[in-house]
């Protein structure tokens, strides 16, 4: 699926209609290049899991995991400065991915041998300064069903 997002504002109400479909250990692989929106996006979807302070979702490239209570736990990760999936994995995401939170990868592209087979998977391209394109690759039945329930911004 490609969803053609105008602006700043379909960005943040596709990301809250996302997180009001996620399910209990959702992953969703953000991948795109810097200053994208993943960090965005991933407020957006924040927002629509009931997460109580927005503002709070910041990019955790240096703490590398940032965790938000939510209608489900956020676990959001950035694999930016790791050095690859082996250094990923020893973060214990395993324990993360198959709990009964939403995990948000950013970079996810980096560490895509340590994501579970099943997950969404969201590439931002960058059209210009306002405009973004998202392509969204649904693995697994789960994740098919959610994208037939996304209505697309703008």
């Amino acid at each position: 699926m490609i969803l053609e997002i105008p602006d700043l504002a379909a960005t943040e109400a596709f990301g809250r209609q996302l997180g009001e479909l996620l399910f209990p250990g959702a992953v969703i692989a953000l991948i795109g290049q810097l200053g994208a929106g993943k960090t965005h996006l991933t407020r957006a979807v924040a927002e629509g899991l009931g997460v109580k302070n927005p503002a709070a979702v910041n990019s955790p490239t240096f703490v590398l995991i940032q965790e938000y209570p939510a209608r489900l736990p956020i676990a959001h990760f950035d694999a930016y400065r790791l050095s690859g999936a082996k250094e990923f994995a020893e973060l214990g995401v395993d324990e993360y991915f198959n709990g009964d939170g939403v995990c948000l990868v950013e970079w996810a592209d980096k560490v895509e041998t340590t994501l579970p087979v099943e997950h969404l998977r969201i590439e931002i391209s960058i059209v210009d300064e306002n405009r973004r394109r998202f392509k969204l690759i649904a693995t697994g039945e789960q994740y098919e069903r959610l994208l037939e329930k996304i209505s697309s911004p703008g």
